[in-house]
């Protein structure tokens, strides 16, 4: 029988995930694929060998090196009857084909040794407690209700915020959650002095009363997310930002790269296809595109592996052959020869010029 923890069980894992505190493994650590160093992979939660496994920073769990994106953009081209409203975020919750995909995928993801869902809209929450129940003991789960957190005025305040996640557990049947991390404005610096505060306060409360293991923000703003990883290391052990195959880092002090190292941060990178727009098929699994899309896939994927610090790419997938194909560029070559990086060049340059106007925030995103 899978085991469920309650949020006074949690408190041993959390003793287990610090085990590579002892093992010495701080700052940037990485288990390979076939582990050809030998460590010791007892304390890796879903371990495969086959997947690569980071330390996410502070927090010391580690985390394989592909993850899943709550998002399921193009469900309706696998699923048709997934959307209503018209758009994803109207998923059809109920729906036993939308429950079957999610747990069919949650499977391979298990399967192929990842174990990091991260969920960000209360439709995701839903979505994925449902699909891991009976084996929560092989994922970890980040949460975010962003509908109930500080992008909407009516949230704002620690009491607002700790009633948002006393309702998401109790409304999604979770004693606890993994990650916490609040979904700020996509320019955080929007958020007065006093709502950022809010947020650090309902952080260190939800971690403090074991709702929530570990905690952290989302924005899209690089200097702003600098400076509050400078100002609140405790409560700021992981950040989601974009991270696409345009991302380069800036090594010197100016950078965000540089602080996220310094201040020891997990690192989660959203939209490493760019929303999709680095695809020219639909995803669906007779698309002419198919073949063509899962390698440019797989070399994004490759590329922002090169980047030791980052914890993990965590793109949405709608099918379980989707995992196969990030859980196979995990095992090819990390670096990319001067071919592929040509091909991948000039899709992200085709991508770059195609943006849709409310996505090309993603171009703040190719210097970190």
């Amino acid at each position: 029988m899978a085991l469920e923890l309650n949020r006074r069980e949690f408190v041993q894992g959390t003793v287990a995930a610090a085990a590579s505190t002892a093992l010495g493994l701080q700052g940037t650590f990485t288990v390979r694929a076939g582990n050809p160093e030998n460590v010791d992979t007892s304390k890796i939660l879903n371990y495969n060998p086959d997947m690569e496994y980071r330390r996410c920073g502070k927090t010391n769990l580690m985390i394989s090196a592909v993850c899943l994106g709550g998002h399921w953009k193009r469900l309706n081209q696998v699923v048709p009857s997934s959307f209503q409203g018209g758009n994803w975020l109207g998923a059809a919750l109920d729906d036993p084909d939308f429950q079957k995909n999610r747990y069919d995928v949650v499977t391979r993801c298990i399967e192929r040794g990842i174990n990091y869902i991260d969920a960000c809209t209360g439709q995701e929450v839903l979505a994925y407690a449902r699909a891991l129940k009976g084996r929560r003991d092989k994922m970890y789960l980040g949460y975010s209700w962003y509908q109930r957190e500080v992008r909407f005025a009516e949230w704002r305040t620690l009491e607002k915020l700790k009633q948002s996640l006393d309702m998401g557990l109790k409304e999604a049947g979770l004693d606890y959650v993994d990650i916490w991390r609040i979904t700020c404005h996509e320019q955080s610096s929007r958020h007065t002095e006093a709502e950022i505060e809010a947020v650090i306060a309902a952080l260190e409360w939800a971690k403090k009363t074991g709702r929530a293991r570990f905690t952290g923000i989302s924005s899209h703003d690089r200097p702003h997310i600098k400076m509050l990883l400078e100002k609140y290391p405790q409560q700021l052990e992981v950040i989601c930002t974009p991270y696409t195959a345009k991302t380069k880092v800036v090594t010197d002090e100016t950078g965000l790269w540089a602080t996220i190292q310094k201040m020891d941060v997990g690192w989660f990178g959203i939209k490493p296809f760019a929303s999709g727009s680095l695809f020219k098929g639909n995803s669906s699994p007779d698309s002419p595109y198919r073949e063509e899309d899962d390698r440019i896939a797989r070399l994004t994927i490759r590329y922002i592996l090169s980047n030791p610090a980052i914890t993990a790419p965590i793109p949405g997938m709608i099918t379980p052959e989707q995992v196969d194909n990030v859980a196979l560029a995990v095992k090819e070559r990390r670096e990319l020869d001067q071919h592929e990086k040509a091909l991948l060049e000039r899709e992200m340059d085709r991508v770059w010029a195609e943006l849709p106007y409310h996505y090309r925030w993603l171009k703040d995103w190719e210097y970190v």
